[in-house]
């Protein structure tokens, strides 16, 4: 399986994950959903002033998130590699890390895993769907090895 991923810094923050560790988070997800075609997707890591406009504009939400999934609507006889984008919020990122007291690269690993299983078609509107992408983001986390996102820190 062939994993293109290009990563877009629009952020002025330092010590962003390197494009490679992007690279090894999704193709993590894309083994442990047992997606095995090629696979193309773009991140794009971005301010919150971005964040929020994004998020207002396709969720309808004043604020910026942590990470936004836009799949790619695609024809299927199209058979094309592109999944979709990602958009990352940054400073979110490194906001939520600090006040869960999580490893913040724990924290970009699980947000790019939550991320691309929604551009997998995962969802988590039912508690059905959550409990089921919550347990395929932990078991990817895990093999990644970083622990449970969805367990709280003591």
């Amino acid at each position: 399986m062939q994993v293109r991923v290009t990563v877009q810094r629009v952020t002025r923050l330092r010590g962003l994950p390197r494009d490679k560790k992007f690279a090894l988070w999704v193709d993590a997800v894309l083994r442990g959903a047992g997606y095995r075609r090629a696979a193309e997707l773009a991140i794009r890591l971005v301010n919150e002033a971005e964040g929020c406009r994004l998020n207002r504009e396709w969720r309808h939400k004043n604020y910026a998130t942590n990470v936004l999934a836009f799949p790619a609507k695609l024809p299927k006889a199209l058979h094309s590699p592109l999944l979709g984008d990602l958009v990352i919020c940054a400073p979110v990122v490194r906001r939520e890390a600090a006040e869960q007291d999580k490893p913040l690269e724990a924290h970009w690993a699980h947000l790019t895993v939550h991320g691309t299983l929604h551009l997998l078609g995962f969802d988590h509107q039912t508690q059905a769907e959550a409990h089921t992408m919550e347990a395929m983001e932990a078991a990817i986390v895990a093999k990644l090895g970083f622990p449970d996102p969805y367990q709280l820190s003591t």
